[in-house]
């Protein structure tokens, strides 16, 4: 493997700067087991490149959350790298608990666009290289999702690819603790999407989230926008 099995994240680590307030402890409001799994044999790399190539009509679940703030709207994208394994895998980051926005949180690589990139791949690409050294010539870009749109007002493109499992990271020391791989089928199973709700601030917050417990029993607590993207993502090829 070549993420690093050594490293570790303590499971108390904060997934939220709003104070006195961790999604974990939010109580858990349903969760989706009547709606089907994507089938494995939808999973595999070329069936994911002729959905792609021959999208569904459908309808993305999630576009915005309720606003944090009065900020203007910045355009952003992300990558969502699946790992070309013999059981597929996604390649998710935990982000550093110092950073201004989103700090701590299971994410994606990816973050604001450049005024020279090209489009959104471009910036989901260069981010990623950025933020965990992955060489963009390993990364095959299939297509893109709707934008989501956060409650800090970053509107993101998701950007699928398929990215080969020989990938070598590098971690950027200042935005990145750690990355992993959850493998995609565990993602697509909706018995694995709990949905939260809370009254805050006069306003009623509901997202999803998708704990994984890796290989060292770690909890890997996939949450809000992250969790939201995904579930667009089980929506299109569920579609």
């Amino acid at each position: 493997m070549p993420i690093d099995p050594s490293a570790v994240i303590p499971p108390d680590t904060p997934l939220s700067k709003l104070p006195n307030f961790d999604p974990r402890e939010v109580p858990v409001v349903a969760v989706d087991h009547h709606l089907p799994a994507v089938d494995a044999q939808r999973l595999s790399p070329e069936a994911l490149r002729l959905r792609f190539a021959w999208p569904p009509v459908w309808e993305p679940e999630l576009r915005h959350e309720p606003r944090f703030t009065d900020r203007k709207t910045a355009p952003a994208a992300v990558l969502v790298p699946v790992v070309m394994r013999e059981r597929p895998m996604v390649l998710l980051t935990q982000r550093t608990v110092h950073l201004s926005t989103h700090s701590g949180q299971v994410a994606f690589p990816g973050g604001k666009r450049d005024d020279t990139d090209v489009d959104a791949a471009d910036t989901a690409l260069r981010e990623a290289h950025e933020e965990i050294g992955l060489d963009r010539s390993l990364a095959e870009v299939l297509g893109v999702l709707p934008t989501y749109t956060t409650g800090t007002m970053f509107v993101i493109t998701p950007v699928i690819a398929l990215v080969r499992p020989d990938y070598h990271l590098a971690l950027n020391a200042h935005e990145v603790a750690d990355a992993f791989e959850v493998p995609l089928d565990f993602l697509m199973n909706p018995a694995h999407h709990r949905r939260h709700a809370i009254e805050f601030s006069g306003t009623r917050r509901e997202w999803y989230s998708m704990p994984y417990h890796d290989e060292r029993g770690h909890e890997r607590f996939i949450w809000g926008a992250t969790a939201g993207m995904l579930r667009n993502f089980y929506r299109f090829l569920a579609a």
